[in-house]
């Protein structure tokens, strides 16, 4: 049963105890990501993220890193369009001391200027690795092709010269801005109790900043192409279609929809492009929710010879896909590895730690596994065919990556 606590600040704690285990994680989630960033600043999440683990007034980086292993514990972070999220998993015995350690990464980071200039280094690398990886990096261009200059479609790395003019205070700032108690959201799952929640309330729910909370400017679908001449040996090709914000009552029919379209071996697209026509090793579709709309991404990679049959191949499937629906045995299918691949994933602390921390943070709901099982057997033909309108109906954002432009 999960348990919900507002401290007197504002900031959420949302607990679930688990008694079976012998873990506990901890997850500080914060609604910021690169959609909250402008064109001058873009990146300062992630490079924020990255700072809070290069020492505080109490500890130095190596210190941070040698308790952890200390105790056997694992800590990490991630930034995503819209929230970041840092998180350890440790034995129980060894909660109070992992919650001391984030509390001190997340109030006493220093930015310290000889630390940062290091770091700006390890984000330049990381930078350089995505450009090497144009199967990753295409993702980046479709959200640009998709939502133009609107925040959405900014890439969560920012680059170079954005990180090398991040400063210590500007680091400060952003933090006073998008680091509010209501924007904060600390998660725990595992062997632990309600009383826990007094140690979460001793470290987190006294500060204070002077920021509201800034509104959020709804994206317009642009469907735009982007076309990039990089040195590869294959064509990438990502096709989008404006989708469902994560709160919409269809989101459970776009998720089994999706399945059926590109989501696995069996899936529409994986038999019609790799196993019938050999066009591609990898072939997939996924859908990305925000706050207020969505993204439903196709993905191929080919080689550019064969682009344009690729391309003529995955239209082909959309639209008998989009005409004729899914079979019953597809529904069916589809709607058990959601309810399998749903339960299978929250069999760890961490994946019930970040399941309850994202609801809260964007939901501000929890729904229990039994309603979630009854909404996804809810879903029908009919509901998925209402997506699948709204959403083949308009034309796609495209984004290519290859050897030459001349398609």
């Amino acid at each position: 049963m999960i348990e919900k606590h507002t401290c007197k600040n504002g900031l959420r704690v949302v607990l679930e105890p688990i008694p079976a285990v012998r873990s506990v994680t901890v997850g500080i989630w914060v609604l910021t990501g690169s959609r909250n960033e402008s064109i001058a600043n873009n990146g300062i999440s992630h490079f924020l993220e990255h700072m809070f683990f290069k020492g505080t007034i109490n500890r130095s980086p190596q210190d941070i890193a040698e308790e952890f292993d200390a105790i056997g514990g694992q800590v990490n972070a991630f930034t995503s369009k819209e929230y970041t999220c840092f998180y350890a998993k440790v034995l129980d015995t060894h909660k109070d001391k992992a919650l001391e350690i984030l509390a001190d990464m997340f109030f006493n980071s220093t930015f310290d200027e000889e630390e940062m200039e290091k770091e700006k280094k390890v984000v330049y690398e990381e930078i350089k690795m995505y450009e090497d990886t144009p199967d990753d990096i295409v993702h980046d261009y479709l959200a640009r092709a998709s939502y133009g200059n609107h925040p959405l479609g900014f890439p969560i790395l920012g680059s170079m010269d954005h990180v090398k003019s991040f400063t210590p205070d500007e680091l400060r700032n952003y933090m006073k801005e998008r680091y509010t108690p209501q924007n904060v959201v600390i998660s725990i799952a595992g062997n632990v109790d309600s009383s826990y929640l007094e140690a979460v309330e001793g470290y987190f729910g006294n500060y204070q900043t002077d920021h509201s909370p800034s509104l959020l400017t709804k994206p317009a679908f642009v469907s735009e192409k982007l076309i990039r001449q990089k040195d590869t040996e294959q064509a990438h090709l990502c096709m989008g279609y404006n989708g469902l914000a994560v709160d919409d009552e269809n989101i459970y029919s776009l998720i089994i929809m999706n399945n059926v379209l590109g989501g696995s071996m069996s899936s529409r697209l994986f038999q019609d492009v790799r196993e019938k026509q050999g066009l591609a090793y990898s072939v997939f579709s996924y859908h990305s929710s925000f706050i207020d709309n969505g993204l439903l991404t196709i993905y191929a990679g080919t080689g550019k010879d064969q682009l344009d049959k690729l391309t003529e191949v995955i239209e082909g499937t959309i639209a008998t896909f989009s005409k004729n629906g899914l079979t019953d045995k597809e529904l069916q299918n589809s709607k058990e590895q959601l309810k399998g691949s749903l339960l299978l994933s929250l069999e760890s602390t961490n994946s019930r730690m970040s399941r309850n921390g994202k609801n809260e943070l964007i939901l501000q709901q929890h729904r229990s596994l039994d309603e979630m099982v009854q909404v996804i057997d809810e879903v029908s033909h009919a509901s998925i065919h209402q997506v699948m309108d709204s959403i083949f109906q308009q034309s796609p954002s495209i984004a290519l990556i290859a050897p030459d432009t001349e398609n």
